[in-house]
Order: C-alpha cells, then structure tokens, then sequence
C-alpha cells in the first residue's frame, strides 16, 4: 500500500526527528486493518506486572500464554502491540516481522506501597535487538518520584530516537496535589499529554478525561475561557489541542473493564473528538478468542468510520 495523503501530514508534523523515527512512524501507522487511515489500535499487556498474573489472565485462561497474544493482534488486524521484555521475547521468532513491537520499557507493581514510581525493566538495545518499532515509557506527573522519572525518559527518548526508533509515553498523573479523583480530570488529562509532548514522545497514552476541572488554580481559566467539557467528545478534542493542536498522536487507554456497549460508545466519543486511537488491553485479552475478536473488529470499523 502507498502512503496516504493523511499519514504524510503526520509524518509533516514530526520536524526534526530522525529518518529512522519517522520510518518507524510509518510501519505503525501504515499497518493493520486501519492502515493509512491516520488511527491506531494497539494491544498493551503489561497488566501482569501491574496488577499480577490471575488478576490479568484468568478470566480467559489462554491469554497466560505469550503466543496467543501476538496472535490475537495479528488476527485482529491491530496496529501493533506493546508489552514488556519478557511477553515479546517469547513469541519474537515465531511471529518476526508479522506486527510492529513497542517494548515497554518500565513497570511498576501492585506489591509495592510507597511513593508512586517505575523501574527499568528492558533497554533500547533490547527493542532493537527484538526489532520493535518504538520503546514505550511511564511516569507519573505529581508523584514524589516525577522528576526523577522525566530525567530517566529525557536520555531514553535521547537514546531511542538516536536509534531510530519512536518514543511512546504513559503519562498517568497521580500523587502531589492531583486528588485520586482528579487523576482522569480534564485538566490533569491534558496537562499530563501537554508535558508527554514537551519531552519529545513521538506518541502519547492518557487515559480517557471525565468532566471535572482538579487543580484550584485551574479552574477559573477554564470557566472563562469557556473551555467545552460535557461530552467526552469535547474533552478529546481539548486533550488534543494540548497535544500540540494536534499535532501529536495521542492514543487513549481502555481503562477498567467494561460492558461492550459502554465501550464502543467511548471510542465512538474518542473518534468523534479527533483523537488518533486506543490502546486497549483487558478489554480485550481477558474475554474469550472470538468474543475479544469481536470487540476488536468493531472498534476498527468505528474509527474506519462504517459504524
């Protein structure tokens, strides 16, 4: 297929960025089902580390293996898929070249009870020795441990992009003055895409914004702006406006479990908003094969625009 009008706008906004980056951009982008289409769909599993092995694959068993993983992407048609070290390095021969790999290359866990923060868990040599397209990153904008973590993602996205490959970034406020309620308010959502982008993320990962308005300081400059915030359409679009005007993929997280309903009507809204897709995992991998094939095929004909 040849690069579509759409994908060479895309890649028009990435000035400045390495050849091998803006490559990279393009595999991802020009693959699946939604290819040149500007949109993505990508399959995360990195909820093992997260939330533990049962809590993520036991209510659909299959899913405990690697292989059914890639293969579920691959068969869905998705854009890529994005997990730690060891899920891609079990299943990288079998399935080489077959779905763009982004390798994540932080996690926490849920036995941990202190200052919200992230270890290094993989390298940039890694991805590239796996052949992924990008390396993925989180931090925590308002944790005690911010700071620390942004100065971690500066020399990996340094380090990636020097390399060629494309840098995604988490960007998951909490902790600080961000209330465990505001974490996915409209303000801290865009805040948090606004400062993935000031560090150089080729592509960003938020959560979907609720309206609410977090932070004191920020709540009159919404009101006088007039800024629109009751549908979660109007809060895409603002996310976006963070994102660069635009100018940024943003993609935005699954979240909790849900319904199939309430789901498709939330990427209906992320569509409609003109964000650029989801990355969505439990949704998925925890239902069973066809039922996840299901849901995936529906989501790619919404942002295809024929549901």
């Amino acid at each position: 297929m040849q690069v579509t009008e759409r994908v060479k706008e895309i890649l028009s906004w990435y000035e400045g960025e390495p050849p091998g980056v803006k490559a990279n951009l393009y595999r991802l982008l020009m693959h699946g089902r939604l290819a040149g289409t500007g949109r993505l769909v990508i399959l995360p599993v990195d909820q093992g580390f997260e939330h533990g092995p049962a809590r993520s694959f036991a209510p659909n068993p299959p899913a405990y293996d690697p292989h059914y993983l890639y293969e579920l992407a691959i068969e869905a048609g998705l854009s890529g898929y994005a997990a730690p070290l060891g899920l891609l390095q079990q299943g990288a021969d079998s399935f080489a070249g077959q779905l763009p790999l982004i390798l994540k290359l932080n996690s926490a866990n849920s036995l941990h009870a202190g200052t919200p923060d992230q270890a290094v868990t993989a390298s940039v040599k890694d991805a590239l020795h796996l052949g992924c397209v990008g390396v993925g990153f989180t931090i925590y904008p308002g944790s005690d441990a911010c700071y620390a973590m942004m100065e971690e993602l500066r020399e990996i996205i340094r380090e990636a992009k020097s390399c060629g490959l494309v840098a995604v970034v988490w960007s998951y406020p909490r902790g600080g003055k961000v209330s465990k309620e505001g974490e996915t308010a409209l303000d801290i959502v865009a805040y948090a895409a606004h400062m993935a982008a000031l560090m150089g993320a080729n592509i960003i990962k938020v959560k979907p914004p609720r309206d609410m308005v977090d932070l004191d300081a920020a709540k009159p400059v919404y009101e006088s702006a007039g800024i629109p915030r009751t549908t979660l359409a109007d809060r895409i679009r603002h996310v976006m406006q963070c994102a660069f005007d635009g100018k940024r993929l943003v993609v935005f997280s699954g979240g909790e479990a849900k319904d199939t309903a309430g789901l498709l009507e939330e990427i209906r809204q992320i569509r409609d908003g003109g964000g650029s897709g989801s990355i969505i995992g439990r949704n998925s991998f925890r239902r069973p094969r066809k039922e996840a094939l299901e849901l995936l095929d529906s989501v790619i004909r919404i942002y295809k625009n024929e549901m």
